[in-house]
């Protein structure tokens, strides 16, 4: 499988996944030629507290986002997000249906965001929300399935731009890992 960065227009392009990362290059660069970054709610005042590391977790080497997500000071969210460029420019994903994550969690809800041209403000995207088992699972989450979160435009997957996994919303102990992650076509 190819793992160039992707070029600006994927659509019609490829029957295969695209890979945006699956931890086999040397942290903390992904195949794309960016890097995972954690981001929470103390951005914005509130006060939840996590860890982004890299790890084994059950014979996998793994992305864990952990932590403890709170609900004070207008808080209440984890995550680990990813650039799909490293000049931020937007990735053709047309030629796909969904993201796909090899994923081990905790049991719990968490959330996948994507970024597009059109997200402007920060508390925008567009959301998917999943459960992560307790054991490593590949989970499909299909473009059709995703719900605008305070913007207007529908979902374009021309112009994505960013994804995120995120504990968000409620009181909680995080604790969730990907060891993988790819479009699917």
């Amino acid at each position: 499988m190819d793992r160039a960065a992707p070029g600006p227009y994927l659509a019609g392009m490829t029957a295969h996944p695209l890979i945006l990362d699956d931890l086999s290059c040397p942290a903390p660069r992904t195949p794309l030629g960016t890097t995972w970054e954690l981001v929470s709610d103390r951005v914005m005042g509130g006060v939840s507290d996590g860890t982004l590391t890299r790890t084994t977790l059950d014979g996998r080497m793994a992305l864990r986002l952990s932590g403890s997500v709170s609900l004070e000071n207008n808080g209440g969210f984890l995550q680990m997000a990813l650039d799909l460029r490293p000049d931020g420019s937007a990735l053709d994903a047309r030629a796909f249906t969904g993201v796909e994550l090899d994923v081990f969690g905790n049991d719990q809800s968490y959330n996948l965001h994507l970024r597009t041209a059109d997200v402007i403000r920060p508390w925008q995207s567009y959301r998917l929300a999943f459960t992560a088992p307790a054991q490593w699972s590949t989970l499909r989450l299909p473009f059709s399935d995703v719900t605008p979160h305070r913007v207007d435009a529908p979902f374009d997957p021309a112009t994505l731009r960013r994804i995120g996994i995120v504990a968000i919303g409620r009181a909680f102990q995080a604790d969730i890992a990907i060891a993988r992650i790819a479009l699917y076509p």
